[in-house]
């Protein structure tokens, strides 16, 4: 058992790889994530399954796409019969823990984890639960606004980088604890930072790592909105984008704090390789750097996530592993949803055909050790800003898109990078994009799949109502610690306890 491998998941919020050295950002203070490339693999290509954090993430612990487990939007339930990564890792005899945001909504806080160190960040109730019902309806108490690119800059500390020092700190302590500990069972740590998520606030001292830095202004500019696809309109007014005029200084001023927290993130992985290097642990231990999905920073004139374009749905993705796989960068579409099978490849012993629950992902192990991987990747937006399901499908060098009632969108990315010009109308085109229409068709029942999230939306959007009314009981999670064994109490020998590394 103890030859299995250690297995760190270190996960950022919202980070396009558009803002990373190792994705070709020179701007960019990340050594950490920097060097953690230079010396294990690197996906060039890789996606969220949904561009939303809490569908990404169910869809990542799962192997699942959000469609089969009825992970729509941010609270969407995430049912307890669905088998996780730490369900299958845990079986198998690893230390289970997570520390920070996932993001989790239903009396379920733990999926799988054997303990939890912190409380998440954002609620586990159905507060949160758009209404497709009435899809012009802003619900400005939790959508996102512009407040945060208008007032981007400077702050000491905000409810975020509260939470992501408690996690951080909390992190370092497991790492401690762990190289103590007298049992021989691997683990796996998931520790998961809520930055950069906006707001674009960041400390003095990762703001001032930019001074005298050309923060450098979106490669597309914003589009005229007549000239904008039906979903980026939506979005605009989704998220009060057109509200309030953005210029050149906010975009950098937002830019440029995001940077930062950035590099806060990148602080905290050198600070958590560092522990595991200092008690022994990193040699035997797998690292895995990603994101749940990007943000647009402007981009079009858009912000945030909830579309399928290149620097909201793409997302970093980096795995180390000393001694056993060497430096590489893998150019094949991946996703999310691979990285359940791939872990469990990575486990061993023929630990991922213990599978009891579909995948749609694959297992990553030949990319790892070199082969040339093809495949397709799939994803699925289902929350608020949509009126029906946004559908995509990224194969080769072709992305398409599709919503019903919407026109679709065809990019080559390999000869069009920044998305500039939509091939689905093009005669040129023509068999591509009918192909890619056939597929989406066949794939997905886009109208069935519109009815059943109506549905659930209504449903949740009662109980949480119901369960407004009177006494509310939470399904936050608490965290515990027992102090009662901790540091020196009398039931415990003290030359012991020195003893211990």
């Amino acid at each position: 058992m103890a030859a299995r491998p250690n297995i760190l998941l270190v996960m950022a919020d919202q980070l396009t790889p558009f803002a990373l050295g190792a994705y070709g950002n020179r701007r960019v203070h990340s050594p950490h994530i920097d060097r953690l490339a230079g010396e294990g693999i690197v996906f060039d290509a890789a996606y969220c399954n949904s561009p939303l954090c809490a569908p990404a993430r169910f869809s990542l612990l799962s192997g699942a796409l959000p469609s089969r487990i009825g992970a729509y939007d941010n609270a969407a339930y995430f049912p307890a019969n669905v088998p996780t990564i730490a369900h299958y890792l845990r079986r198998l005899g690893y230390d289970t823990c997570l520390a920070g945001k996932m993001h989790f909504v239903g009396p379920d806080q733990l999926h799988g984890f054997e303990e939890r160190l912190t409380t998440d960040i954002y609620p586990a109730d159905f507060g949160w639960t758009p209404d497709w019902r009435h899809p012009d309806r802003r619900v400005d108490w939790w959508y996102h606004n512009m407040a945060s690119v208008k007032q981007a800059g400077v702050a000491e500390i905000t409810n975020q980088l509260e939470f992501d020092d408690e996690v951080g700190a909390a992190s370092l302590r497991k790492v401690y604890d762990l190289a103590r500990r007298s049992e021989a069972r691997p683990f796996f740590l998931c520790v998961s930072f809520t930055h950069p998520h906006d707001p674009y606030a960041t400390r003095r001292r990762h703001w001032d790592l930019y001074e005298g830095v050309d923060i450098e202004l979106p490669r597309v500019a914003a589009f005229p909105l007549e000239h904008m696809d039906p979903h980026s309109r939506r979005l605009h007014r989704v998220s009060a984008m057109d509200e309030v005029e953005i210029g050149e200084d906010d975009v950098r001023r937002a830019r440029r704090a995001y940077y930062g927290n950035v590099s806060y993130v990148d602080e905290w992985l050198g600070r958590l390789r560092e522990a595991l290097e200092s008690v022994g642990l990193g040699r035997d231990t797998i690292t895995v750097f990603l994101a749940d999905h990007g943000d647009m920073l402007g981009e079009r004139g858009l912000w945030y996530k909830m579309c399928f374009f290149e620097w909201a749905a793409r997302v970093p993705f980096i795995v180390h592993w000393p001694g056993e796989l060497a430096p590489a960068r893998v150019a094949a579409p991946v996703s999310h949803v691979d990285l359940l099978p791939t872990l469990l490849a990575l486990a061993g012993d023929g630990a991922v055909n213990q599978v009891v629950a579909p995948v749609d992902g694959r297992s990553l192990v030949a990319d790892l050790a070199g082969g040339a991987g093809s495949a397709s990747v799939l994803g699925e937006y289902l929350a608020e800003g949509a009126a029906a399901p946004l559908l995509m499908i990224r194969r080769d060098r072709y992305k398409y898109v599709h919503g019903d009632g919407d026109p679709p969108l065809l990019y080559d990315l390999a000869a069009d990078p920044d998305e500039r010009h939509n091939l689905a109308a093009s005669p040129a085109h023509r068999a591509t994009a009918e192909a890619f229409a056939a597929e989406t068709a066949s794939r997905w029942d886009s109208k069935a799949l519109r009815a059943r999230i109506i549905d659930d939306q209504r449903r949740r959007h009662f109980i949480y109502e119901a369960l407004s009314t009177g006494r509310r009981t939470s399904w936050d999670f608490q965290p515990q610690r027992d102090a009662t064994n901790q540091y020196m109490r009398n039931h415990l020998d003290l030359n012991v306890l020195y003893q211990r590394p």
